[in-house]
């Protein structure tokens, strides 16, 4: 499919901001930006953001797609609750921190999170909407309480310092961590970018998906499965941050429509700026003390969530 004339000026607007953030990212702290503190600190810190931004904006639109689920979020649906509880139990058996191990732990968790809430929620052949937060409420919940424990009662201290996992942050975050999570964001984009003209069928419908040739239950499934990559490996180096997955592809979407090819390429760029934004002003804002960037970007996703949620509940007639 071809970008029409509002994607490619919405997009090349992305992306100078993108640039201008990047540049303000690794020239502005509190250390003064000689060559070491740019290269060692500040650039894996902007590339993570980067990243994460990608994987978690693209993970929304791929959720809300293949649930049909409009407010749908990776933090919102359990899956970054199993990640973290995923990355805090291998920094429990001694893996190295911003390591693969932890990554792959973290990959295994969130599809095992993802795979109980969607068979909790399914319902007639359908995954329910409310159905989804309740179950990802419940296994956030399990997710928290699990993580708890195991921090309480490990002796090693990199579990017992993964508490930002909770809230999301980009303060530990270095070149391992960026090359431990740029593989699985990798191959989810690359999935979701060819998964996009089968999600573009499945909105009309199941029945209408596969009446055009369309697999509906291995596209779910895979665009679930890119999902889990995209979250994981995100939050496996710098924890839970809620909303950019449910904020980012409405606000894209709003200006170009629900085309899916479309809609990832510019959530994808629009996470970044956001995210790169969020973690900036985080890190700048009250310098030299740094917000959590997940309570930064919860402060501007909650209001956003409670409007969406109106909107769902109006549009389907209400919930009783």
């Amino acid at each position: 499919m071809r970008f029409t004339s509002k994607a490619w000026i919405l997009g090349s607007i992305l992306l100078v901001l993108l640039f201008t953030l990047i540049v303000i990212s690794l020239q502005f702290g509190a250390a003064e930006a000689d060559s070491v503190i740019v290269w060692n600190i500040r650039a894996p810190r902007t590339i993570a953001a980067i990243l994460v931004g990608v994987g978690l904006a693209s993970a929304g639109v791929l959720l809300q797609g293949s649930l049909r689920n409009p407010l749908a979020d990776p933090a919102l649906v359990g899956v970054s609750a199993g990640a973290a509880l995923g990355a805090v139990l291998g920094a429990a058996i001694g893996l190295p921190f911003n390591s693969l191990g932890v990554t792959s732990i973290a990959v295994v968790t969130s599809a095992i999170a993802m795979a109980i809430v969607v068979w909790v929620a399914r319902s007639n052949g359908r995954v329910e909407v409310v159905t989804v937060l309740l179950a990802g409420i419940a296994v956030s919940a399990f997710g928290a309480a699990a993580m708890s424990i195991i921090i309480s009662m490990s002796d090693l201290a990199g579990a017992r310092s993964v508490t930002f996992w909770t809230t999301g942050s980009f303060s530990l975050s270095n070149w391992d961590g960026v090359n431990s999570m740029l593989p699985a964001i990798l191959i989810g984009v690359i999935l979701a970018f060819f998964l996009a003209p089968s999600l573009d069928l499945m909105a009309l419908g199941d029945e209408s998906a596969y009446a055009s040739g369309v697999n509906v239950s291995r596209v779910r499934a895979l665009a679930l499965l890119a999902a889990v990559l995209l979250t994981a490996a995100g939050v496996a180096v710098v924890g839970v941050i809620a909303f950019l997955g449910l904020v980012v592809p409405h606000a894209i979407r709003l200006v170009v429509g629900p085309s899916h090819r479309q809609l990832l390429v510019l959530s994808a760029i629009g996470g970044a700026v956001i995210l790169l934004l969020a973690d900036t002003v985080a890190r700048l804002a009250f310098s030299p003390t740094e917000m959590p960037v997940g309570s930064v970007m919860a402060i501007v996703g909650a209001p956003v969530f409670f409007f969406l949620l109106g909107r769902a509940r109006n549009r389907q007639g209400g919930w009783a």
